[in-house]
């Protein structure tokens, strides 16, 4: 496989990276952050997401959507991530599109992957529990009963479940780990909203005696882990692609700022010592984006071992980006962690995506685990 972006995939890079410089900048997620904004991005925005396919980019047209590939979710990922632009990309299409077309059957599917490519339905993963990762064993209940389920729980971390109408809600049962479609205001569900980090909204989100129907069950009566753990890998691997986008703008606004400084009326970018923390920093982010690719490339083919490409993946662009952000922060100097510079807001959201959905150490670990060491 090329690891090289063909021409129409350069066109799809070029228009996103346009929209999101003019619509949802930098600049955006400040003035959200500044005013607490509850929802967390703007609708009409994320309208127009919609209606230029973004929504539906990874879903196949027979579900409503474009068909495209998660190739070119990573390529919008990559742009989102240069901009750090919010909306539910990540939580309704990266996440809960995936999960659903790994995980529930066709009647399903056709009922909420054409909702959600057309922005009509917005779906948050309610998943982890604490800060431990996984993907099966949960502590969170769905207890069966005369007419189907009970939902005893916490879930935590859940991505914009301020504007989620349903969440996706895995939890032990008698057959093991099963994925559970719930409403978001449904008796016995508490929503807590928290403001993360990188200024993103998030929830704490409790399910007391939440009474489900089988119909709520997503896929069939069976044990759900394998196609959750196999989704998880996709999202994984779109988070990479956004990390990969927050590597090479950090990567692009130091450079910049080290043609600019000067020192004792010398620009600091003349210094070797600099030269060369710069130089390694681009072989990373080169490797890295190779990687992605790869990956993204891999899925859409349906490639076997995905599991390994999508650790050593998340794994190695946890790596590129903390690298990234850690040397933009201190190539700007004692400037570089004031609010006034929007480095700041990168190291912030790469930290957060990095600890999302299994972090560095859990991904080197499971690619160990993986390759039988």
């Amino acid at each position: 496989m090329a690891l090289i972006l063909n021409e129409e995939q350069q066109m799809l890079k070029e228009a996103a990276s346009g929209f999101l410089q003019d619509k949802a900048p930098v600049a955006q997620l400040r003035e959200l952050r500044d005013r607490a904004d509850e929802r967390g991005y703007k609708e009409n925005v994320w309208k127009e997401m919609v209606d230029m396919g973004w929504a539906g980019i990874a879903i196949p047209e027979q579900y409503g959507g474009v068909g495209y590939g998660y190739m070119g979710l990573g390529i919008v990922l990559e742009e989102v991530g240069k901009h750090l632009s919010a909306s539910p990309l990540n939580a309704s299409i990266l996440a809960a599109a995936s999960v659903i077309m790994k995980a529930a059957n066709e009647a399903q599917k056709a009922e909420l992957l054409p909702s959600l490519a057309s922005g009509e339905l917005n779906i948050s993963l309610a998943l982890e529990e604490n800060g431990q990762h996984k993907t099966s064993n949960f502590e969170t209940t769905a207890t069966p009963s005369a007419g189907g389920y009970v939902l005893n729980g916490e879930k935590r971390f859940v991505g914009d479940a301020a504007s989620a109408d349903k969440l996706i809600v895995a939890a032990n049962t008698d057959k093991g780990t099963q994925l559970f479609l719930v409403d978001a205001t449904r008796k016995g569900v508490a929503t807590e909203s928290v403001t993360m980090i990188d200024s993103r909204n998030s929830a704490r989100i409790t399910f007391k005696d939440v009474e489900l129907s089988a119909a709520d069950r997503l896929g069939n009566d069976q044990d759900t882990s394998s196609s959750l753990s196999e989704a998880i890998d996709i999202i994984n691997v779109g988070i990479s692609a956004e990390l990969l986008g927050i590597s090479l703008r950090v990567f692009e606004m130091t450079v910049d700022y080290l043609k600019e400084r000067k020192q004792f009326d010398v620009v600091i970018g003349t210094f070797q010592g600099l030269q060369h923390r710069a130089a390694h920093l681009f072989c990373e982010i080169e490797l890295g984006k190779s990687m992605v690719i790869k990956a993204l490339q891999a899925i859409d083919a349906g490639e076997p071992g995905i599991s390994l490409l999508a650790s050593a993946t998340k794994a190695k662009m946890c790596e590129v980006a903390q690298l990234a952000t850690n040397e933009g922060i201190q190539m700007h100097g004692g400037i570089g962690m004031t609010d006034e510079y929007d480095i700041g807001f990168y190291i912030k959201r790469a930290r957060a995506l990095e600890h999302s959905f299994g972090d560095r150490n859990y991904h080197l670990d499971r690619f160990a685990s993986l390759s039988a060491y």
